[in-house]
């Protein structure tokens, strides 16, 4: 039955030549908002190494008192069967980590291009996961690497030698290259309904959709499976377009963020009429004198700066959680000389704060935080996206935690309308 399936594509869609894309999807019938338009199981699928012990690393279903592997103990599973069906897989895995204990370090995505090679090396023959496009035809755009990215390329591969040299016959280094690289540029990173990171997974299928900054699907998870749902009605004939990226920033920023990451620029409507970026960099109203276009550029150059720094400062081992705060509340009150609470270099920051505040358990902090993201969020994002759905998750779970029922209903009941009844089932 999968032979015949992959055979015959997807139903209600067709692979097309999209004029100066390249390869894309195209609607063969009417897609009303809320539609699931296909599902895709993952090619492979790795859990991120942070969440271990709360979701089961075959399903992906999180629950309490998950069964631990007897040997590494640092795998769990629901049960027999989902430790058995997740062992190709886990022992690449299980006596490195005994062995090499503490300095057992390979990165997300060197797990996942382990993951790759025995996936290919068990079932040469195309998958459910490749009905329209196969892994070997990603695009790897090695010849557009610059020294950073190859550098880390061959890191990666370094480390994978290093820590699954026992399990894994490697491909050619040219090989490794392109297939970490087609990894980089068509990888996904799946996350929960509060857009927690859970884990990395390749799904062919959905990698075949090209981008777009208003686009007309969304891609949600149910355990490793992909589902692809409209989010604006869909005509046959129609090119189907996902977003690559987070749609809060405005046209160069996201512009800039497509060329360093997947090698183009994007020409949709949003792009060239720019007709949120105004509101995305709100100015304050109530300066005597409003600010000169040079200050507004030194101000966003230090946005732009503080934003990398944090995202660094999250990382380094030693650092405290109140040393991240304050460079979130230090920050925003440097901006706030100048832009608008609702400016997007400020919001990014307070959900940076609000992050650390959910860490630390300062719900009171982080519910703070939260009110003031969400309305503009609902302004700068399209219709029906994630990450306002999810930030009212975050508030209604808030308030009920700090018992504001009648808020807290409120906020949950804004869940499901900012993702109407179509998605209900995926919250």
């Amino acid at each position: 039955a999968i032979a015949a399936m992959i055979g015959e594509g997807i139903e209600g869609t067709e692979r097309v030549l999209s004029p100066g894309k390249g390869r894309g999807l195209r609607a063969l019938k009417e897609f009303k908002v809320g539609d699931l338009v296909f599902a895709c199981p993952a090619y492979t699928y790795v859990l991120t190494a942070n969440e271990r012990g709360g979701f089961c690393e075959f399903c992906f279903t999180r629950q309490e008192g998950l069964s631990k592997c007897g040997k590494c103990k640092q795998a769990y599973y629901c049960n027999v069967d989902c430790q058995k069906g997740d062992w190709p897989m886990h022992k690449l895995e299980c006596s490195a980590m005994c062995s090499y204990g503490e300095n057992w370090n390979p990165s997300e995505t060197v797990r996942l291009v382990a993951r790759i090679i025995v996936k290919k090396k068990m079932h040469p023959e195309r998958t459910e996961s490749e009905r329209l496009l196969a892994l070997r035809e990603f695009e790897s755009h090695l010849e557009k690497l610059d020294n950073e990215k190859n550098e880390m390329n061959q890191t990666d591969i370094a480390a994978l030698r290093h820590f699954y040299s026992r399990h894994l016959d490697f491909p050619e280094n040219a090989a490794l290259n392109e297939l970490f690289a087609g990894v980089n540029c068509n990888g996904f990173t799946i996350e929960d309904e509060e857009l927690s990171h859970l884990g990395s997974a390749v799904f062919p299928d959905v990698a075949l959709m090209n981008h777009s900054c208003s686009p007309n699907v969304i891609v949600t998870y149910k355990g490793t499976v992909a589902e692809v749902r409209a989010i604006q009605d869909i005509s046959p004939g129609e090119e189907i377009f996902n977003s690559y990226i987070d749609l809060l920033y405005p046209t160069e920023d996201r512009n800039e963020r497509l060329i360093d990451s997947y090698f183009f620029t994007c020409d949709c409507k949003e792009c060239t009429t720019k007709s949120k970026d105004k509101a995305k960099m709100e100015i304050q109203k109530t300066l005597s004198t409003p600010p000169k276009q040079k200050e507004i550029q030194k101000m966003v150059k230090y946005a732009k700066n503080v934003i990398e720094e944090f995202r660094r400062a999250k990382h380094y081992k030693n650092i405290f959680h109140n040393d991240l705060l304050e460079i979130c509340e230090l920050s925003l009150e440097k901006m706030g000389s100048i832009f608008e609470e609702t400016n997007v270099y400020m919001l990014h920051m307070m959900y940076q704060a609000m992050g650390v505040c959910l860490y630390m358990q300062d719900w009171d902090g982080a519910m703070r935080y939260g009110e003031k993201i969400v309305k503009p969020y609902s302004v700068h994002y399209p219709p029906y996206s994630l990450n306002v759905a999810s930030m009212y998750l975050k508030l209604g779970r808030l308030y009920l935690g700090l018992e504001k029922k009648s808020l807290g209903v409120k906020a949950l009941n804004k869940v499901w309308f900012a993702l109407k009844s179509g998605f209900q089932h995926t919250f």
